[in-house]
């Protein structure tokens, strides 16, 4: 087991054994090597566990939650542990290129930046090209996340060295990535983007995320109760973050 990996990955698990196998083949074929895996399953109910226990690779280090807890608790469990420079997140369900890891990096080295994040290909449950590629946008300021946030967990890898390891807010339901990025961006300009595509990101039918009348309520709280803005701010900010829903998945 390497005691000193220069990554960190983080996954919560949670029941996905119908996926996790093809996001493990994606992080075992990247091209760089000195990382560590936390996944943290999250009391899945299915074979997911089993699955994860039939890779033997010493760098992948499983963490059995006894209850579930949510996403949010179980990355951060996972960060907690993290000793890598780099943190990097892949969700259960997802999958990287070959070059992820080590183009991430050495754009965060070679430019001196503390985070970065790509572009992606948008895929159905059963890997079919469903939207176009997900082009990612350069320069994202605290300012630009609040009409919408086009940084993706699968994507985004930041500098730990530069800017301390940022926790996930578990006080946040289902908008806690949005929440994480939001605190970043106050402490540091901007995002920068690197616009090759170098992931997957499966959209699944039952996704939460797709269904944006679901998430509005809870878009609104971010604005109004986590970023505690005024009510007629917090409505103009979730009106226009509807609008970009729109434009990114071409329905709201």
């Amino acid at each position: 087991m390497n005691s000193n990996p220069e990554i960190s990955i983080i996954t919560a698990c949670y029941n996905s054994d119908n996926y996790i196998m093809k996001t493990i083949e994606s992080v075992l074929a990247q091209e760089y090597t000195n990382w560590e895996w936390f996944i943290v399953d999250d009391n899945s109910s299915d074979n997911s566990v089993n699955l994860i226990k039939s890779v033997t690779d010493k760098r992948i280090k499983l963490l059995k939650l006894d209850f579930n807890h949510g996403a949010a608790k179980a990355r951060n469990i996972g960060l907690k542990l993290a000793k890598g420079r780099f943190i990097t997140f892949i969700d259960s369900d997802d999958i990287w290129f070959p070059d992820f890891l080590i183009t991430a990096k050495n754009f965060l080295v070679n430019n001196n930046e503390e985070l970065v994040y790509s572009s992606y290909k948008r895929y159905d449950e059963d890997l079919n090209p469903l939207l176009p590629d997900f082009i990612a946008e350069d320069n994202i300021t605290y300012k630009r996340l609040l009409n919408n946030c086009p940084m993706p967990m699968l994507t985004t890898m930041y500098d730990s060295q530069r800017i301390g390891k940022i926790f996930i807010p578990e006080d946040v339901p289902k908008r806690e990535d949005y929440a994480m990025w939001i605190n970043v961006l106050k402490k540091i300009p901007s995002a920068k983007a690197i616009t090759k595509p170098l992931a997957i990101y499966r959209i699944r039918n039952d996704s939460y995320s797709r269904n944006k009348f679901k998430i509005t309520y809870y878009q609104f709280l971010v604005y109004y109760k986590f970023l505690k803005l005024s009510l007629p701010k917090s409505i103009y900010y979730t009106l226009k973050w509807g609008l970009n829903g729109l434009k990114k998945y071409g329905k709201f």
